[in-house]
């Protein structure tokens, strides 16, 4: 009795569309009728993947196990239609049909009219393999370019996120999720907290984020990073450099983002967004890689507590007057609370108390009013700064950064050129791309007229620094220094719990020691100096 051809056949579509499932059926139609119309063959199975790209293997679940199952004898024979369909990897279909044959298996494609048992059988599968991965290359090349084309039309790749929802290439708000992100983005930058403190609160009020169980610092960062909240739209965060692996990654430079200004609706206000972007760079740690709070108020990241060294942030809040009252208090203490003896841990919090902001102010400006001779030093750094950005300004002109601007959607049109010849793109998508490219360079060809005829008015204007140089003498010259004044000349204070401040000014080779008291509130609050005193540079935090 003849021994019976155990064949599979093996299907694969790369799209999930119902186009493609219909096809899917096709398939598995066709090879069963095949397979049971072969005298002496006897069908094993129909292996198949569904929405699963060619160029690699790791992630096609049917062709995996109809691989295992030849290796464990239970096929003879394998028919798949093309060999696009077995693999657009050359490499792949090289190295799994050799395999096979070494068990005894072999391949049929039947379009392609190879046959892995005949003894030209891997010659031809090579050629048609390699024709098949140029294929995958170009067909990845033309989705790419596509895309990006696309994008910088202003189509939305991408899911809904909080606070908006995207259909059709669209980003519209959800005005629900929408109020949360401004909360979120408020607590951040008006009332100064922490990403793992508004997550708390979030948590504790009863919101809950859309696509996750918990609110966590790193989700609050997103949110406070994601540049869609003021309008704008910036995609190729990540790519795919290898058509072959399908591997995302980050985008650290190897291809051009596409960044569009004012592109949609947005949540919050553009000078929400910057405050919020300055704050993010300075903010850390006190302890950590950056300075925390290094320019968001007039004394951010100069205040040390003198009993823990830690920093001081500031706190916010809403009296019944209507009014806010702002304070300073130890990182440690807003954190772990006062002082404490804890069994596990030792020693915690810190028990050195808050400290008025208008105190700290007039402290300063008590120093700054008694030592006149650091505000020339300043006005010299200020004069110092406009000088050089009036040159930097010079330097750099908006005409440059159009002329660049031009010469890359030059190049671009050049490269869509190449593309038609590669045959990735048709000559009427070149067409079409062209006259984008050209209302584009049109476009700024006019912008760069405008930069050019605004250059010739200030290089008409003088350079002199003399009006500036009196302006700020005029805005300096008193005897109550401002609170930016303030905040330019102070190096740094430390805090101490028995109203005792050591205050260090940047043009001061010395320190000055202040005792105060505070006496009343609302408009009857005033501050009294009762001590000053000058203490040496270096100073210890304790």
């Amino acid at each position: 009795m003849t021994k019976k051809v155990k064949a599979a056949a093996y299907c694969r579509v790369s799209t999930d569309r119902d186009d493609q499932a219909n096809s899917l059926v096709s398939q598995r139609n066709y090879f069963t009728e095949y397979i049971e119309n072969q005298d002496g063959w006897i069908l094993t199975n129909i292996y198949y993947d569904e929405g699963i790209t060619g160029t690699q293997t790791k992630k096609r679940a049917g062709f995996n196990a109809m691989i295992e199952d030849a290796f464990h004898g239970n096929i003879d024979l394998i028919l798949t239609k093309e060999v696009s369909r077995f693999a657009r990897n050359t490499v792949d279909a090289l190295s799994y049909t050799r395999k096979l044959k070494e068990m005894g298996v072999g391949v049929v494609f039947t379009i392609d009219n190879i046959d892995t048992r005949d003894s030209d059988g891997e010659l031809r599968l090579t050629i048609m393999a390699s024709i098949a991965q140029e294929e995958s290359r170009k067909t990845s090349e033309r989705v790419k370019w596509g895309q990006r084309r696309r994008m910088e039309q202003g189509v939305v790749f991408g899911r809904d996120l909080m606070g908006y929802k995207v259909k059709d290439g669209n980003l519209y708000i959800n005005e629900e999720e929408a109020q949360v992100v401004r909360k979120i983005f408020h607590k951040y930058v008006d009332e100064g907290k922490g990403t793992h403190v508004i997550a708390r609160e979030l948590l504790e009020e009863g919101i809950r984020p859309p696509r996750a169980s918990l609110w966590s610092n790193v989700t609050i960062l997103r949110i406070l990073r994601n540049e869609k909240y003021v309008g704008d739209l910036c995609q190729k965060k990540t790519i795919t450099p290898d058509y072959l692996t399908h591997e995302k990654k980050y985008n650290h430079g190897e291809e051009e983002m596409v960044y569009l200004r004012d592109h949609h609706e947005p949540v919050i206000e553009r000078s929400l967004w910057e405050r919020t972007q300055r704050a993010l760079n300075s903010r850390g740690l006190p302890d950590g890689e950056k300075k925390r709070y290094s320019s968001r108020y007039w004394c951010s990241g100069k205040l040390y507590c003198g009993v823990c060294g830690k920093r001081y942030v500031s706190r916010y809040k809403n009296l019944k007057n209507g009014t806010r009252y702002q304070a300073w208090r130890c990182y440690t203490a807003v954190n772990q609370g006062a002082g404490r003896d804890d069994t596990a841990n030792g020693r915690i919090g810190c028990k050195n108390q808050q400290i008025n902001n208008e105190t700290l102010l007039f402290c300063v400006k008590f120093c700054v009013s008694h030592i006149p001779g650091s505000r020339e030093g300043l006005k010299r750094e200020i004069l110092h700064e406009i000088s050089r950005m009036k040159k930097t300004r010079d330097d750099q002109t908006d005409t440059e950064k159009i002329r660049r601007e031009m010469e890359t959607i030059s190049s671009k049109k050049r490269r869509a050129v190449d593309l038609v010849l590669e045959g990735v793109i048709s000559r009427e998508e070149l067409r079409e791309q062209n006259s984008w490219y050209e209302e584009k360079l049109s476009a700024l060809s006019r912008k760069l007229e405008q930069a050019g005829k605004e250059a010739e008015i200030r290089s008409g204007q003088t350079d002199s620094m003399e009006p500036c140089a009196e302006a700020i003498h005029e805005i300096m010259d008193f005897q109550a220094p401002n609170q930016t004044l303030c905040g330019e000349l102070l190096e740094k204070i430390y805090i101490y719990p028995d109203h005792r401040l050591d205050i260090w000014l940047k043009e001061l080779p010395f320190g000055i020691r202040l005792k105060f008291r505070t006496r009343g509130r609302g408009e009857g609050f005033c501050v009294e100096i009762l001590e000053m005193a000058v203490i040496q540079k270096e100073a210890p935090c304790a």
